[in-house]
């Protein structure tokens, strides 16, 4: 019983991988938005969402920030 902890085995492992994922997907939206619009500061978008991201005032600022016109 490797998983004995998950209540679904394998299945809820995989299903708490793709979660993370999800999330992970969803925090950078800022980043990704900025490395398709080719923003000139892609590297301070990406190191704000990195360390303000978890406050939603931090990931509004690099969303803004990434959608702003140069």
């Amino acid at each position: 019983m490797m998983f004995w902890f998950f209540p679904l085995g394998i299945l809820g492992v995989l299903l708490m991988i793709a979660m993370i994922i999800g999330g992970a997907a969803v925090y950078f939206i800022p980043t990704f938005i900025a490395l398709a619009r080719r923003q000139r500061n892609l590297l301070s978008i990406f190191l704000l969402n990195l360390c303000l991201g978890w406050s939603v005032v931090g990931w509004v600022i690099a969303l803004v920030w990434a959608v702003k016109v140069d």
